[in-house]
């Protein structure tokens, strides 16, 4: 491979001198006519080639050697994480030197572009935090009127809007966070039943609404994690299933054998087209067609956010019978006997 390599730039060196070696068949070609027309001895002739070969050869070896030495220079600034153009190699004629003279104006540009991209984006994020906790005041208000005032029959509907409006909310946040190159990620040992409990209890109102069965195992581990952001992730797990599930229950249970924590429903289940894509940004297949609020960022943010855990995600499902999710927390993880 590092031969062929060679024998590429060598040949590339020798395409680009090509009017040079021209030029020189031509000089060779004038000077053999020259020899014939005047019948010159040959032996002092030969001298003079044969130097001339010599210090063309030197000539051309320094020469491919500078050509050599740039072409390496130029390879090692692209595997650099920062690249810049203040490292290129130094120009050698006035043309390579107008080269860089217009790299420089383009960098120039690309840098003040860049500056004036991130700003906008510093603000934006600025502008969404500051408005999801704005909009969690209200959200509490609400909530509070709703356990003091007679709402009537529309009591437990109107509870069950706001709970998801603050789970709207609560994802923006969420959002910026993990997007944010700064997230706060804290790892400890932590108790995997009490993460899972947690968010069951968030969400117990709404398995006794919705009248779905809760098959729930103890989990007996302790896992290397961040506990918030695992515990999101798992909330957001059982806010699709249950989203999705008209019927039946929900699982949760460790598998022993592939060492993973299993989430499985009896909802609707996933388009076998549609599983290759569930963790894209934005994509909602078939069951977006069905329930009209799927944004397709849930699984989305699960999947980046597993991903800066360490763990694993999988998702096993069948259209009309249900879905299982698995996540694979055996990376540093203690998982006890």
């Amino acid at each position: 491979m590092k031969n062929g390599k060679n024998f590429s730039v060598l040949l590339n060196y020798l395409t680009s001198r090509w009017l040079g070696f021209a030029l020189v068949g031509v000089f060779a070609g004038c000077l053999a006519v020259v020899l014939v027309l005047y019948r010159l001895p040959a032996e002092p002739v030969a001298y003079a080639l044969l130097l001339a070969v010599s210090i063309s050869s030197l000539v051309l070896a320094v020469d491919y050697g500078k050509y050599r030495q740039r072409y390496n220079v130029l390879l090692r600034l692209q595997t650099q994480v920062n690249l810049g153009v203040e490292n290129l190699p130094r120009p050698t004629d006035l043309v390579e030197r107008e080269y860089q003279r217009l790299l420089n104006l383009v960098w120039s540009e690309h840098q003040s572009s860049l500056a004036e991209r991130e700003k906008i984006q510093s603000d934006l994020v600025e502008y969404y935090t500051l408005w999801a906790h704005q909009v969690k005041v209200p959200i509490a208000a609400m909530r509070l009127l709703l356990q003091t005032e007679d709402a009537g029959s529309l009591g437990p509907e109107l509870e069950a809007e706001l709970f998801r409006i603050e789970r709207y909310a609560d994802m923006v946040l969420q959002y910026l966070r993990v997007e944010s190159p700064s997230s706060d990620f804290v790892f400890r040992h932590c108790s995997l039943d009490s993460i899972v409990r947690q968010a069951v209890r968030k969400y117990a109102k709404v398995f006794i609404r919705r009248g779905i069965a809760l098959d729930y195992q103890e989990l007996d581990c302790t896992v290397l994690t961040d506990e918030k952001w695992l515990g999101f992730v798992i909330e957001q797990l059982l806010d699709n299933a249950l989203k999705y599930t008209s019927q039946g229950n929900i699982s949760i249970y460790l598998d022993r054998e592939e060492e993973t924590l299993v989430i499985q429903d009896t909802g609707i289940g996933i388009a076998s087209e549609d599983l290759p894509r569930v963790f894209d940004r934005g994509y909602t297949g078939s069951t977006g067609r069905v329930d009209r609020r799927s944004t397709g960022i849930g699984l989305y943010l699960c999947k980046r956010v597993l991903d800066k855990l360490s763990h694993t995600i999988e998702v096993e499902s069948i259209l009309g019978v249900g879905t299982k999710v698995k996540l694979g927390l055996n990376r540093e993880e203690v998982w006890a006997e």
